[in-house]
């Protein structure tokens, strides 16, 4: 059924002043877009920046007389405060999410402002909600009862992960300290929204003469060219790859390298030294010695201790072979281009240098590669590999309403049954946010009318075809459409009975995803669809042989690039301090000093400054080489019974994509492996064993 329009007011979740400004009627048009029955798609074809006004002020007022009623019960059981809660944060998710996603993909202006503002309520909101100490106090009355030792362990980590949060948000703070609290919460989400839209709108161009793009793939050239003859080509992350890789002229590598890394940085370093502090007076409110030891109390490594641990191991095993590619790169550039093995090697050749020494060693030429790699073919791929291997089905909707006319959406089936819906929206366009994700819209729940499926959104800025060609990518970004695509799978894979237990631990989410890049290194899942988009000839094995045996490349120098981000990251966030200027640029000298390999800053340069993880997810990045050790273990299960073996894919997804905090990751991986796990497969898979 649909949302039925009722009349209440927002009650005691803000201040008086607020009160008096904010009280509302809420309804709901029948006609507004997100009004939709249970697991019908919204409308998003008719979305306005006053439909999302309506949508969003509705669910709040209808989520505050919800917390009221909770507040209200004279005894706290399961049923009366525990599951409203749920059911309160499951619709407060899917406002906040779609208005944001609106804001990052929408066309018009006032849709996308709208989007923020109203993403931006329910996040004010849920500050205050996660504060609230009589909301607080009804679930503590009711872990003390004997209803919670009756509890199953799933239901009891349920209601001890929702204790945990709200602890964590502050709650027991006094309440001048509280206030401030969600003050510093209210101007960090004010300061990382304005450094999104300072990187996504930054704009810079390169402009190029005939001698300049020397060495750019024609098609490449093509897509980019102006009237006047010269190429003008925007720092974006769809151009990045075939500049650095191909240029042949070094100062075209710089000059590119500079706008890229300078992206919103007149305004975006000022906000990341604020956003720094504010981080940091937050864990001093709550009684960390530094946000990152705050942030990490919910994660698999726990403290910041554990963290520095892993990075350090981890740049003293790949270091060695990160000195070694220095000097193979080095020769390269020595019988390239005949320049002496005791200059500095710039980091704006590295690419290039690795993309010949791939050339000319292993006749392995990316460019040509691509010509194998149409999206839409890649994405046939795809679909029928994870049908096949996680048993489900994809079916297309056709002509559904969608915010731009390149999005297209699926719907998923598990034996017939409705599993879930997402959306593709793949090609770069102005205003859309940038980067790669995939974005989750809805999760999954159990509701009194029926199971409320899971929906996703793949967000992607690959390359559009022109009338000549196809839109076509590179084996390293068809390993990016596998990883954004497993997240997807992720997402819709959950099928368990509470919203708020949908999502893993923020460390291991990536492993479910990075596991399945490893299928693009085997022949016969490759060569299924990777076919020439002239010619219909499939990928040599010859060619894929050689992509084998160049696969480790620079993999030390890359993982020391890894772990020189994670050394960033921990660096802002574990060992800043207010009383000693921050001075974000040396941050970058001091680690590659640390490091010991290479200068990789650029002078002049800020790329802290356009670094979305800095800035919305602090202290996530070691969690791509945290979760890799896990998603490379996992892998050899699938290696040893067969990388189509549906078997072993469906009791992958029923184990641990499904899983979200259901049950401890570490008890769910070692079912599936049968074994403790280890970092013996990740090691191996760098070239380091």
């Amino acid at each position: 059924m649909k949302k039925i329009a009722v009349s209440i007011v927002l009650l005691s979740l803000m201040s008086c002043s607020e009160k008096e400004s904010k009280i509302v009627v809420a309804e709901l048009p029948q006609d507004n877009p997100f009004n939709v029955a249970l697991n019908e798609p919204f409308d998003y074809a008719k979305v306005t920046g006053e439909s999302i006004e309506e949508y969003v002020t509705y669910e709040i007022d209808k989520a505050s007389q919800t917390i009221e009623n909770i507040k209200s019960q004279s005894k706290a059981t399961l049923e009366n405060t525990f599951l409203p809660f749920d059911a309160v944060m499951n619709t407060l998710g899917q406002a906040g999410s779609n208005s944001f996603m609106l804001y990052w993909t929408s066309t018009d202006s006032l849709t996308r402002a709208k989007g923020l503002e109203y993403s931006q309520k329910v996040d004010s909101l849920n500050t205050a909600i996660s504060s609230d100490k009589n909301l607080f106090k009804q679930f503590e009355t009711f872990k003390a009862s004997n209803g919670y030792s009756e509890l199953n362990n799933r239901r009891q980590r349920f209601v001890d992960d929702i204790i945990k949060n709200f602890k964590l948000s502050g709650v027991n703070l006094p309440d001048d300290k509280l206030e401030t609290f969600k003050a510093l919460k209210s101007e960090i989400t004010d300061l990382t929204s304005q450094y999104s839209t300072n990187m996504n709108t930054a704009n810079l161009v390169l402009t190029l003469d005939e001698a300049g793009a020397e060495g750019l793939p024609e098609n490449f050239k093509d897509t980019y060219r102006t009237e006047d003859g010269t190429y003008k080509i925007p720092a974006q992350p769809s151009t990045r790859g075939p500049v650095m890789d191909n240029a042949t002229n070094s100062e075209t590598r710089k000059a590119y390298q500079m706008l890229y890394s300078n992206r919103g940085a007149d305004e975006n370093l000022d906000i990341l030294k604020q956003l720094v502090d504010k981080r940091y007076q937050l864990s001093q409110l709550m009684g960390y010695e530094s946000y990152a030891e705050y942030n990490l109390v919910p994660k698999m490594a726990k403290n910041p201790e554990t963290v520095w641990e892993f990075i350090d191991d981890l740049v003293a095993e790949s270091k060695e072979k990160a000195i070694q590619d220095l000097e193979v790169l080095k020769t390269a550039r020595k019988n390239r281009d005949d320049i002496p093995m005791d200059q500095t090697l710039n980091p704006w050749d590295i690419s290039y240098y690795r993309n010949q020494i791939l050339k000319t060693k292993y006749q392995v030429d990316a460019e040509k590669i691509r010509e194998y790699l149409p999206v839409d073919a890649c994405l046939e791929g795809i679909f029928k590999l994870y049908q096949e291997l996680l048993d489900l089905e994809f079916r297309k909707l056709e002509n559904a309403s969608v915010w731009h006319e390149e999005v297209q959406a699926y719907e998923v089936f598990e034996n017939g049954k409705l599993k879930g819906r997402f959306y593709l929206d793949l090609y770069p366009r102005p205003f859309k946010e940038s980067w790669f994700y995939a974005v989750p819209l809805s999760t999954g729940k159990q509701m009194e009318e029926g199971y409320e499926v899971p929906v996703a959104m793949l967000l992607g800025n690959f390359t559009k075809g022109t009338d000549k060609l196809p839109s076509m990518i590179t084996h390293n970004e068809l390993s990016t459409l596998f990883h954004e695509f497993g997240h997807t799978m992720d997402a819709l894979a959950y099928e368990g009975e509470y919203s708020l237990q949908a999502d893993t631990k923020s460390d291991f989410v990536e492993a479910m995803s990075q596991i399945f890049e490893n299928w693009i290194w085997d022949y016969d899942i490759l060569s299924s669809f990777a076919k020439h988009y002239e010619t219909g000839e499939v990928l040599p094995k010859a060619v894929f042989d050689n992509m084998v045996n160049a696969k480790n490349v620079t993999s030390g120098l890359s993982a020391q690039g890894s772990l020189r981000s994670c050394m960033y990251d921990m660096n802002l966030y574990d060992k800043y301090n207010p009383n000693t200027p921050l001075d974000t640029d040396q941050l970058w000298r001091d680690i590659d000093k640390q490091l010991g390999v290479m200068d990789w800053y650029i002078e002049g340069t800020h790329p802290q400054a356009s670094w979305i993880h800095i800035n919305t997810h602090p202290v996530y990045y070691y969690g791509y080489l945290w979760s890799e050790v896990y998603a490379q273990d996992m892998f050899t299960i699938f290696d040893t019974n067969g990388l189509r073996d549906q078997k072993t894919g469906v009791r992958y997804r029923k184990l641990i994509l499904a899983n979200g905090s259901q049950r401890p990751v570490d008890e769910a991986v070692e079912e599936f492996l049968g074994r403790p796990m280890n970092n013996q497969a990740y090691i191996k898979s760098l070239g380091l064993e």
